[in-house]
């Protein structure tokens, strides 16, 4: 599903179902010591989605630590994303001569509790959601404004190794094209060469009881 969202010089992996009884990759057992056993699952598939997507450019099986903030490590010269909700896990990965970075995410299609929109979006972003909801019903439109972000602060981080916070992106989408623009609302340098990050675009879809969003930085 989610492979839709990206340009072909990605490799996608997705499941969503786990398999009985797999057990952690060596080298992986702390990213699930302390997790209770349905969060253990998530993430035991969903890297292992990530070790069958770097197979395709030759990677043997290798545990994929957690670095800073959680960010899978990916092997030199790979930029990757791992994603994982409920019936889902899911990653992508690429040269990094072809992309400078990544971010997917998924999340069940149904609405944020009420009390999370407000802190999760700009002003102006509340009154696009009502324009939005208003024209679509049918999309929960707020679901898909905090998987974009997520995705927006998955491609963000390697690049700069700081924080985004969601109110430090404001998002526009264009619901026929099925994408959106970021703009960055903080100072954006990178820590390559890289030009500063002033707005990341992205691709949105809704398919299967899903919301999924992909954002690529092109090298």
């Amino acid at each position: 599903m989610i492979e839709r969202l990206l340009p072909p010089a990605v490799a996608v992996v997705e499941a969503h179902a786990d398999l009985p009884g797999e057990q952690v990759f060596p080298g992986e057992e702390e990213l699930v010591a302390r997790a209770v056993e349905s969060r253990r699952r998530e993430v035991v598939t969903a890297r292992r989605c990530a070790r069958e997507a770097l197979a395709t450019f030759g990677y043997a099986p290798a545990p994929i630590p957690r670095g800073t903030r959680g960010a899978p490590q990916w092997p030199a010269g790979v930029v990757g994303s791992i994603t994982h909700c409920t019936g889902y896990r899911a990653a992508a990965v690429a040269p990094a001569s072809e992309l400078a970075s990544l971010g997917i995410d998924a999340e069940p299609h149904g609405p944020l509790p009420p009390d999370v929109p407000e802190a999760v979006t700009t002003g102006d972003e509340l009154a696009m959601l009502d324009d939005l909801s208003n024209e679509n019903p049918s999309v929960h439109w707020d679901r898909v404004l905090f998987s974009a972000k997520e995705s927006v602060y998955k491609a963000w981080f390697p690049l700069t190794g700081r924080w985004l916070g969601f109110e430090d992106a404001e998002l526009r989408f264009d619901p026929a094209a099925g994408t959106f623009q970021a703009k960055i609302l903080i100072d954006g340098a990178r820590t390559d060469e890289g030009p500063p990050l002033a707005e990341l675009t992205g691709r949105f879809l809704v398919a299967q009881g899903l919301v999924a969003t992909a954002v690529t930085v092109m090298s």
